[in-house]
């Protein structure tokens, strides 16, 4: 950063039971997470900056010591792990499809069954009723 290429810095606090870590936040990040994420409370927001602002320290500090690595490993290794994140992700949410679909199935089901009975007590309650009746207008009737 030089005088000519100022960049807006959030600085947020990240606090946890073990320590308080102090995280500078980029005007980039902060657009990006503000943009993709408009729904989300703030605190969601605010963990999901620090976190690419780490992701970002990391990358930059593997990068710089990349110098005993041959690019072409380093490389190989940045596409891992993003591949490894992007499928936990995608795995994460087909659990949770899958979760939300036999959750629907159940009830779906469940549903049914619950109708069935009313409709069998029904009947059951009807039959009762006019062998009641039955029985009341024609004590005598065998």
């Amino acid at each position: 950063m030089n005088a000519n290429n100022i960049e807006s810095i959030e600085t947020t606090v990240i606090e946890s039971t073990e320590s308080i870590v102090i995280v500078e936040i980029s005007s980039e990040t902060d657009e990006l997470v503000e943009t993709e994420m408009a729904g989300e409370t703030d605190e969601v927001k605010r963990e999901t900056k620090a976190l690419i602002e780490a992701l970002k320290r990391r990358a930059q500090a593997e990068a710089d010591s990349a110098g005993t690595l041959t690019r072409e490993t380093y490389l190989k290794v940045v596409r891992q792990t993003r591949a490894l994140i992007e499928g936990r992700k995608l795995m994460e949410r087909d659990r949770l499809e899958n979760s939300w679909a036999i959750i629907q199935d159940e009830a779906e089901r469940n549903w049914h069954l619950l109708m069935k009975d009313v409709v069998d007590f029904s009947f059951r309650l009807q039959k009762a009723a006019i062998a009641a009746w039955d029985t009341f207008n024609h004590p005598y009737s065998r």
